[in-house]
C-alpha cells in the first residue's frame, strides 16, 4: 500500500494471523493500533476522550522532546510498557541524523502510537499489514518496528563507512583535497547523533524483551532480541567509524605538520645560505675608505664569483651534513 502521506488519525484491527482491518479511531476489539500525529486536532480530541490511556500517559506520548526508553506502567487494565524509539530522518529535504521519535503506549489488547514527523519504518508497517504480514500483538509490533527502523538505518550508517574508505584513499594521496578536513568533521558529527540514540535504543529494546508481562510471547521477546542484537551491531558500526574517522584526523594533522616542517626547513636553509652572503655584501657596501677593489674594473665580477663560490660551499657542506 503506497501511502503519500501518513494519516494524523488512523487504527487497525490487528489479527492473530497478520492480517489487519482499518477501523474507526473508537472502535474496539482483540488488539488495535492507535496511529495519532499528536499535534493534529483530531488526536489531541481523541487524547481528551475517554478511551484514552490516563493523562500521565498521555503526557508522555506528547512530550516535546524524549529519548528511547523503556517504562512498564501498572494500571487498572492490567500492565502496561511505554517505549520511545528513534529512527533516521529519510523525509525529503532531511538530514538522515535528525532522528525522528515515535512514542508507543502498549497493552494487551491495544497500541498507541504517537508522532510529530512521518516515519519511514511506520510506512513499511502499514505495507505489511496490507500484505497480511503485519504485527501479530503488541510485543511483535516493536520487534517488527525495531527491525524496520534497524533497516533504515542501515544505508545510512553505509554511507558513512564508504566516506570513511574514501577519506582514508584520499589522505594517502600526495595531493589532499582542501575540504577533506570539512567532509571528516561531517562524517563525524552524524556519527556521534546517530550513535547517541542507539545505544539507548539498544537498552529500551533489551528492557522490554525481559519485563515479566503475562501478554509478552516467546516468539515476541525472540523478535525483540533479535532487534536489540541489530541495534548493538549498527551502534558499533558507528563506534568504528568514529574511532576511524579520529585516525585520518591525526593522519592529516600530521600531514599537514610534516608539510609545515618540510616549509620551515627550506626556508632555514635559504637564511643560512644569505646570511654570509648578506654579511660579505654589507662589508664591501660601507661608505668608508680602503674598501679592496674600489678602484679596479673588475673586482664587482670578482665579488660576484666570489659569492657564487662561497654559495656552492655552503649548499655542499649543508648536503654533507644531510640538512638538505
Amino acid at each position: 500500500m503506497n501511502r503519500p502521506a501518513t494519516p494524523p488519525v488512523i487504527a487497525y484491527q490487528l489479527g492473530r494471523d497478520g492480517q489487519g482491518v482499518e477501523i474507526d479511531i473508537d472502535a474496539h476489539g482483540e488488539i488495535v493500533w492507535r496511529h495519532l500525529n499528536w499535534e493534529h486536532p483530531d488526536a489531541q480530541g481523541w487524547f481528551a476522550g475517554p478511551n484514552a490511556p490516563e493523562p500521565d500517559i498521555v503526557a508522555a506520548l506528547t512530550a516535546p522532546d524524549t529519548r528511547p526508553r523503556c517504562v512498564v506502567h501498572s494500571t487498572p487494565r492490567g500492565d502496561g510498557v511505554l517505549i520511545n524509539l528513534r529512527g533516521v530522518n529519510l523525509n525529503e529535504g532531511a538530514s538522515p541524523e535528525d532522528m525522528i521519535s515515535i512514542r508507543i503506549w502498549l497493552e494487551h489488547d491495544r497500541i498507541i502510537s504517537a508522532w510529530r514527523r512521518p516515519m519511514q519504518a511506520i510506512r513499511d508497517i502499514f505495507d505489511s499489514i496490507e500484505r497480511g504480514q503485519g504485527p501479530v500483538g503488541p510485543g511483535d509490533f516493536v520487534g517488527k518496528l525495531a527491525l524496520r527502523l534497524a533497516d533504515r538505518a542501515e544505508p545510512v550508517v553505509a554511507t558513512l563507512n564508504e566516506a570513511v574508505d574514501d577519506m582514508e584513499e584520499e589522505v594517502l594521496d600526495s595531493a589532499t583535497p582542501g575540504n577533506l578536513r570539512g567532509r571528516l568533521a561531517d562524517v563525524r558529527r552524524q556519527a556521534i547523533v546517530l550513535r547517541r540514540y542507539m545505544f539507548p535504543q539498544r537498552d529500551a529494546l533489551s528492557t522490554f524483551a525481559i519485563e515479566d508481562l503475562d501478554w509478552l510471547t516467546e516468539r515476541e521477546r525472540s523478535r525483540l532480541r533479535e532487534a536489540t542484537d541489530r541495534i548493538t551491531r549498527l551502534a558499533e558500526e558507528l563506534d568504528a567509524i568514529r574511532e576511524r574517522a579520529a585516525v585520518v584526523q591525526d593522519q592529516l594533522v600530521e600531514r599537514r605538520a610534516e608539510e609545515m616542517n618540510r616549509n620551515m626547513l627550506i626556508l632555514a636553509v635559504v637564511a643560512a645560505v644569505f646570511l654570509p652572503l648578506g654579511l660579505l655584501t654589507g662589508l664591501l657596501g660601507i661608505n668608508v675608505g680602503g674598501i679592496p677593489g674600489a678602484e679596479t674594473a673588475w673586482a664587482f665580477w670578482g665579488v660576484c664569483g666570489l659569492l657564487l663560490v662561497t654559495t656552492a660551499f655552503q649548499l655542499w657542506l649543508y648536503r654533507k651534513l644531510r640538512l638538505i
